[in-house]
Formats: C-alpha cells, structure tokens, sequence
C-alpha cells in the first residue's frame, strides 16, 4: 500500500511538472506569435477599407469637432488612440449618406461628410489626407482617405462623380440599402426607391467606364449579385468589395457568393472582410477564430457603422489579435502582408494605372433618360429655355412697351 502511495505521488508529480512545461510552451508559442505579428504590423501598418467613425461624428456631435477629442473619444469603436494600438497606417472614413436623402440633399450630405473628415485630417498632427498609392506608402502619418457609400450621392451626374473625385473621393460604393434609377442593390425591399430598376442599366454602365477613366475605385459592397456580376464583365480596373464576406460561410445577399468570388479573382480585385457578426457567422455573436480563412484578402472592418464584433475584435485598436490568429492558423509572412496592405496597394496601383492610360479620353458627357427619374424637382435649363421662346413675343412687345413709357416720363419731366 505505502508502495502503491509512492507510485502515485511520484506520477502527480512528473504530471504536474509535464503540466508545467506545457503551460510554458503555450505561453512562450502565444507571446512569441504577438511579438511577431507585433513586427509584421510595425513594418506594413494596416489598410483598412472602411470606417463609419464619420457618421457618427455626425449623429452623435453634428460634425463639431470643436467639441470632443477625437483622441480620446470613448462612445464610438474608433479614436486616434485605438487607431495606433491597432496599427492602422490607412483608413478610408466613409462619406456615407442615408438612402432618405436621395432625390433630396444627397449631394449636400455628402460634400458635408467629406468636409468634416477634411477638417478632421488637417486639425490631428496624427493623420494626413492623401489621395492616391504614392501618399499611402509616403506618409509616416495615419493616411486618411475618403470613401462615397451608395451611388444616390452623385445624384445620377457624372459631373457630379468626377466633383467628387476631385474633393478627394477615391471610391465609390454603387449602391447602399436602396437601388438607384441605374444600379440594383442587395438590400431588396429595404427602400422603395427605383424598385424597377434591375441590375446595372445602361447609365450604370457609363458610370463605371467614368469611375475607370478618372482613377476612383468601384466598390461593389451592397449591390446586388446581378449587378456586381454586370460590373465584373464591364470593369477595366480591378474592383473592391469594401466591407462583405462570404456567402458559402454565411449565406446573405450582402456577401459575395463563389462564382463572383472567381470573378473577383480573374478582375485583379479585393474582398474586404466585414467584421460584423451576422455576415461572417450569420448570428449575433462569434469569435475571432471565425474570421481566419482563405478568402480574408483584405480588411474593410466597418466599425462604428454596425453594432456587433467579434469578441476580441470589439473595436480599431484589436487588429493585431486578428493577425495573431492567422499567424497561429500557420499564416505566411508574405500572405499576412497582403491581407494589412499589399493586397490593396495592389488594386489601387492598378486603378491608378488604367486611369493613365486613359488619359487621351474625354470626359463623359453620357446623360441619364429623363423617363428613368422619378422626381420632379431636377431643374432642365434646355425646357426652361423652350418656355422661354414660346412666350417671347409677349415679353419683347412688354419691354418695348416699358422702354417707351420710361422716355416719355423722362421727356415730361426734365
């Protein structure tokens, strides 16, 4: 019996010191992959496709930034703060307009919402505004760039698309939650807008050879799978999928399915994985494991614009867990880089690069059909002109009448 003790105390003990070294090895494995993703940050700070932090500067503070601290500010998922933590080196900040305002003041919200991440970039020493790959890899600031969420902003004027691209704008999503008269969203249903419009028409077409011609990037999050597969087939310029996921992971129509996924492939472009919960688990809640596959090329995380992350991806400053769990998942160096910025630098030279060699072209001066409008408040200067016309006998025999009158005042009194 005391033999039997000895066996089993001297077991527990070897059990425990195995236990022991085991526990050190996890630890010494988890400290050495976020030393390491730590470095692999540093050096190729993160790209990231997509930021709502705008928006809510708007809801939240109606864009007065003269009022808050957007060092520290503690209500929203991003600040500049967690912004470093996390090694983001580019943010697109969305220009994002609600699908109400189309047909109204679209344009107005938006110029309103690039005037605030203008004012933003310039007033932090800890940003910089940049418009194009060259800026990205220059600046040893946090670049910012501008993004258009939902093709409504441009209020079907391809002038007002190439005024856009001059503030800054370097991509535009098609559509949002509602159709446009010339492209089909995802989101059917969600708004009554232009609810016969199917797939991409005709202008839609002239919009994306505008978007190739000027150098902005077509980003395809929210429209629909006909749309982006017209998109696809038309598109000179690798596209982006800003903030989607999977449709084989999770089956929704705001994520992309295989057969655009291979388009995308062919095309050059980009899927920017959204964090959000229910597009990458199709529930309320997940963790940071769900995130980590093959099809994660890129990172359009799409904070402040949704409620519910990944626990350990709550908000901007937890990147780098994310790059840790690929590295664990046996991640390359070299394919991890692409997923933080090469992927994206990629595109954007590319998008760059069709636009130089489209240089010798003119402007589009493509018009929409009037019959595909449905509002009356769009002013044509062509029928004011016309009207004009119609009545001009009335009004040339109205001025003489006044011209005469006024002389023989001016004879009678002086």
């Amino acid at each position: 019996m005391e033999w039997n003790k000895q066996i089993f105390f001297k077991n527990a003990l070897w059990a425990h010191f195995l236990l022991c070294i085991i526990i050190q090895m996890i630890s010494c494995s988890t400290d050495d992959l976020s030393q390491r993703a730590q470095r692999l940050m540093e050096l190729n700070p993160l790209i990231d496709g997509h930021n709502d932090f705008a928006l809510q500067l708007r809801r939240r503070h109606n864009n007065r930034l003269s009022k808050i601290n957007l060092r520290t500010i503690n209500t929203t998922q991003t600040n500049l703060q967690k912004l470093k933590t996390g090694h983001v080196g580019a943010q697109f900040w969305s220009a994002y307009v609600l699908c109400s305002a189309q047909d109204k003041d679209a344009v107005r919200l938006a110029l309103e919402q690039i005037d605030v991440i203008k004012r933003m970039c310039k007033e932090y020493e800890e940003l910089e505004f940049v418009d194009s790959s060259q800026g990205i890899e220059d600046t040893k600031k946090i670049a910012c760039l501008i993004g258009l969420e939902g093709g409504h902003i441009i209020d079907s004027s391809l002038p007002a698309l190439r005024m856009f691209y001059e503030l800054g704008a370097r991509y535009m999503t098609l559509t949002h939650t509602c159709n446009t008269p010339w492209a089909e969203t995802s989101s059917r249903g969600a708004h009554k807008f232009y609810q016969g419009t199917s797939s991409l028409t005709d202008f839609g077409k002239e919009v994306v050879r505008e978007m190739n011609r000027i150098g902005m990037i077509i980003d395809l999050s929210h429209t629909s799978f006909n749309t982006s597969r017209k998109v696809l087939a038309i598109s000179e310029s690798p596209v982006i999928f800003s903030h989607s996921a999977v449709f084989a992971r999770c089956g929704i129509e705001r994520n992309v399915p295989d057969d655009i996924l291979q388009s995308i492939k062919k095309n050059g472009g980009l899927l920017m994985v959204n964090f959000h919960t229910e597009f990458i688990a199709c529930s309320k809640t997940a963790n940071i494991s769900t995130l980590a596959g093959p099809e994660s090329i890129g990172i359009g995380g799409d904070y402040d614009g949704a409620n519910g992350f990944p626990d350990g991806l709550e908000d901007v400053s937890k990147y780098p867990l994310l790059i840790i769990e690929l590295l664990r998942r046996g991640w390359q160096d070299n394919e991890i880089k692409g997923v933080l910025r090469e992927n994206f630098l990629r595109v954007f030279r590319k998008v760059e690069k069709v636009r130089d060699e489209q240089l010798h072209l003119k402007p589009s001066e493509g018009e929409i059909p009037e019959n595909e409008l449905s509002y009356s408040c769009r002013l044509d200067l062509r029928k004011l002109q016309q009207s004009t016309k119609a009545s001009g006998i009335q009004e040339r025999s109205l001025s003489a009448f006044t011209l005469a009158t006024f002389i023989m005042i001016y004879i009678y009194v002086f």
